[in-house]
């Protein structure tokens, strides 16, 4: 959205390819039921003492050396990151943030947006800006940020791109080099544009979108966590605005049909023996939709996937969704947290240590342990700044960024203390 900041049928149960797996690795049911695993007394006392819990514990904050506004940033691991902001700002680290390097600006890029950021390694990132038209821009570099190459400007004079992503956890090279960009809705149907050469080449998407809810259906670029892509065989995405919030889910499957394949993107590209299978559309209960609200970021731990957003004109307004049985009466398999984080919340990533989820926005930090069902805050320590919980944009575990170039680094105990019973 330029202001930024379902598939059941007839009451049967939709089986589809689950994310986390390949066509050849097994398939993911989506259940009517789930049943209790606790007696009732048990499961209520749980709620209230998840709703009271306070963790504390806290983000050490890191020298940017930068004013800019940060929205996006990528742990490639083995102490490298990448972060990017407003004014053409990049920066990168390759000692677990113990420094960070300010960049040189991207030849033309000085006063573009750079709301996403996706590394390969410490030497190689593709940035994105998002603005209309061709302001929404790609830029590469493969020598550690010291010269840029422009990769692709948006097409679409009406376009706004909100998320990049390539696939989150990739098994071979084919996976680790397909990418993905998403943008607001251009003509009704969301821009979708593919990458099979780690970003070298692009091209639209050809099986489109369903069409955006009117009014005003779109993405939020608050943090490039609104998209998640799990190689070729599917990507996933969350909307909002005043029409209501959904998640878009494309999948392919195995091509059985002997027919010309509808995703080879690019001229001369290698024959790619995949078909499109459709799109599965899921809406998710908001109370009350406007154009300031719906969901941000989602997020996955590989068995189950947990949104958050809320309203970002009225930050003290926090949603969050987690997937559960499928309710004939909200006609979804997402539902509403129980006790959702405190405020809004623009990104959500997954501790697999802890098996803890964690969420930021602007006025806190919040944990959920389980799967998104119920949130606590996650507040400073006597001994950590009072606003070390807040201000924040965007997360890659342990990094997190925030507006006037702020950058802090999860606290290795944080999560392990704040779980304890």
């Amino acid at each position: 959205m330029h202001n930024k900041t379902t598939h059941f049928q007839r009451g049967r149960i939709l089986r589809v390819p689950h994310p986390s797996q390949s066509h050849r690795e097994g398939w993911g049911i989506r259940a009517l039921r789930e049943p209790l695993s606790l007696p009732g007394w048990k499961y209520i006392v749980t709620l209230l003492v998840a709703s009271t819990l306070t963790a504390h514990a806290q983000w050490d904050i890191q020298e940017s050396h930068t004013t800019a506004s940060l929205r996006g940033v990528h742990n490639v691991g083995s102490g490298v990151a990448w972060a990017s902001g407003t004014n053409g700002t990049v920066l990168r680290t390759t000692d677990n943030g113990a420094n960070w390097q300010t960049c040189p600006t991207p030849p033309g890029a000085e006063k573009l947006d750079f709301r996403g950021i996706q590394a390969f390694d410490e030497n190689t990132a593709i940035v994105m800006s998002s603005g209309k038209g061709d302001l929404s821009r790609l830029y590469k570099t493969t020598d550690g940020c010291r010269t840029w190459k422009l990769l692709f400007t948006n097409p679409d004079k009406e376009g706004f791109w909100d998320a990049i992503a390539f696939t989150q956890k990739p098994r071979n090279a084919q996976e680790r080099c397909f990418g993905t960009v998403v943008g607001d809705p251009v003509e009704r149907h969301f821009a979708i544009f593919l990458t099979l050469d780690c970003g070298d080449s692009w091209e639209k998407q050809i099986r489109q979108s369903p069409e955006a809810l009117p009014p005003g259906e779109g993405l939020f670029a608050a943090s490039n966590s609104s998209l998640i892509v799990y190689g070729p065989q599917a990507r996933k995405f969350v909307t909002g605005g005043e029409g209501g919030a959904r998640e878009m889910y494309f999948w392919v499957g195995v091509d059985d049909t002997n027919q010309p394949d509808p995703l080879k993107v690019m001229p001369g590209a290698k024959e790619f023996r995949m078909v499109s299978r459709g799109w599965n559309v899921e809406p998710l209960p908001n109370p009350s939709p406007n154009v300031s609200s719906g969901a941000f970021s989602i997020a996955d731990d590989g068995y189950h996937s947990v949104i958050v957003g809320g309203d970002y004109s009225h930050t003290e307004k926090g949603l969050a969704w987690y997937e559960g049985s499928y309710r004939l009466a909200d006609k979804t398999l997402w539902h509403l947290s129980i006790h959702p984080p405190h405020g809004y919340r623009s990104s959500v990533a997954y501790d697999p240590t802890t098996k803890t989820w964690i969420t930021v926005g602007p006025n806190g930090t919040d944990i959920s342990t389980d799967d998104g069902k119920n949130w606590r805050p996650l507040k400073p320590t006597a001994t950590d700044p009072p606003d070390a919980d807040k201000n924040w944009n965007a997360l890659s575990l342990p990094f997190v960024v925030g507006p006037k170039g702020r950058i802090g680094k999860l606290r290795p105990t944080t999560i392990n203390t704040a779980v304890k019973p």
